[in-house]
């Protein structure tokens, strides 16, 4: 795992090619990159680049803005970026620079991005359509207004300024969610790293232990291979795992607890996203198993519907009505099940969907519904699948020993021509996984 893997020039070229067709050949895109973000006085927090901008360059540097513009001939790809700066450069590093970013990243021309203001309403002369994402950058917005403005101004001298404005998001998010091998390459490197990374902290983990301790464990596994984490690894211990986004991360565990570790490591901007519950002491109460039972139920009953054709939300339905059955069995819900399943009551111990799509960004871009109806699956997507339970700690409805165990696994699925594939497949997922995989620590 640490020969790195690389984007292949001609994945962006198509993606671009395919960007524009969709676009029109009288259209204009415009993709502006993330900005450096101060975190305190004049230290930044790590720059990430916008993943619109990853995706259709592999461009990682700020201050930088894509421009295609189908059909033009002296060129439809153009970068703006920072020019070179042996200043600047001894301090943060080296850059680019418009000279050598076309080879390096198969574009028609790049230019200073000093140079934006002068070039682009040139650029938007004679176009019908802009597609950009309005409303995200404030700044930006205006000085693409003022550009747009400026082509008005020439309305009498013949300028024809673009009419459409449009979202950016309808057209790139959908080919965002199809996932093509190149990328799939890249996730399943994600998916590897965070298994390892879950599996050394199941082995380290002993009671007492601080949950940070725990995350120090994942995240020195992600860092080993290249990785960094994808979102705030959440570690929650005890009554902890029933918050969802946890964050404090700083308790101690006590003998007896569970521990929900919701972590994924982004590797070259894909993300990972795994969460898996272990008993820190390495064996499950009667109780800890028997909600953890069904909630890897609920997740294989939403697996089954993890196919090409079948509509997103099946998965969904298939868990609410697995876990509703094994709330009733068990007495955590009473009553009829068709009763329970119609009023949502199931909802007191489990608030949220059964996953969401994954690639650039952990909740990643794509439409979740198409004219109100739950899209179907196809080849390419990639989504987690991800059922939990949550008894509060202080909920007297229930008998004491349920009382404060929360639970969740999480796995990340890509659907292929005829069923699908788990790319965190390698990592112990049933109690007796769990167990025996902690197990191994004490034989060592």
């Amino acid at each position: 795992m640490h020969t790195a893997l690389t984007m292949p020039a001609k994945a962006y070229v198509r993606r671009r090619k395919q960007l524009m067709d969709m676009a029109g050949g009288d259209a204009i895109v415009i993709v502006p990159s993330a900005h450096e973000l101060i975190r305190s006085r004049d230290t930044h927090y790590p720059f990430r680049q916008d993943s619109d901008l990853s995706y259709l360059t592999g461009f990682p540097e700020p201050d930088s803005v894509l421009v295609l513009v189908p059909g033009r001939k002296h060129g439809e790809t153009l970068l703006f970026c920072r020019e070179r700066d042996a200043e600047r450069e001894a301090w943060d590093g080296p850059r680019y620079g418009p000279e050598n970013a076309v080879d390096a990243f198969g574009l028609d021309d790049a230019y200073p991005i000093t140079d934006l203001d002068d070039i682009l309403p040139g650029l938007l002369e004679g176009r019908t359509r802009v597609y950009y994402h309005f409303g995200r950058d404030t700044d930006f917005d205006l000085k693409l207004i003022g550009w747009v403005n400026r082509v008005r101004e020439m309305v009498r001298q013949g300028a024809q300024p673009p009419h459409e404005f449009l979202v950016l998001g309808h057209l790139l998010d959908e080919l965002r969610l199809f996932k093509d091998r190149d990328e799939l390459r890249f996730m399943q490197r994600a998916a590897d790293i965070s298994v390892l990374a879950h599996e050394a902290a199941m082995r380290a983990a002993r009671p007492g232990m601080r949950e940070y301790e725990l995350q120090a464990e994942v995240e020195a596994v992600f860092r080993r291979f290249d990785a960094e984490p994808a979102y705030g690894s959440i570690v929650g211990a005890g009554s902890n795992a029933c918050v969802l986004h946890y964050r404090a991360n700083n308790a101690a565990s006590r003998d007896g607890d569970l521990v929900l570790i919701d972590a994924g490591a982004e590797y070259r901007g894909y993300a990972a996203d795994i969460t898996r519950t272990f008993p820190i002491n390495g064996r499950f109460s009667p109780a800890q198993r028997a909600l953890h039972d069904l909630v890897g139920a609920a997740q294989a009953a939403a697996l089954a519907q993890a196919r090409p054709g079948l509509p997103y939300e099946a998965g969904h339905l298939a868990a609410v009505e697995t876990l509703t059955e094994g709330l009733l069995r068990l007495g955590l819900l009473k009553g009829k099940l068709e009763r329970n399943l119609a009023d949502g009551s199931y909802r007191r111990f489990y608030r949220h969907k059964t996953g969401h799509w994954l690639g650039l960004d952990v909740h990643d871009v794509g439409e979740y519904r198409i004219d109100g109806e739950s899209r179907l699956l196809e080849p390419g997507m990639v989504f987690t699948i991800e059922p939990g339970l949550y008894v509060s700690a202080d909920d007297t409805t229930v008998e004491p020993k349920w009382r404060g165990i929360g639970i969740r696994t999480e796995d990340d699925v890509v659907i292929g021509k005829e069923g699908c594939e788990v790319l965190t497949d390698k990592l112990a997922r049933s109690a007796d996984e769990i167990e025996a995989l902690m197990g191994q620590r004490r034989a060592a």
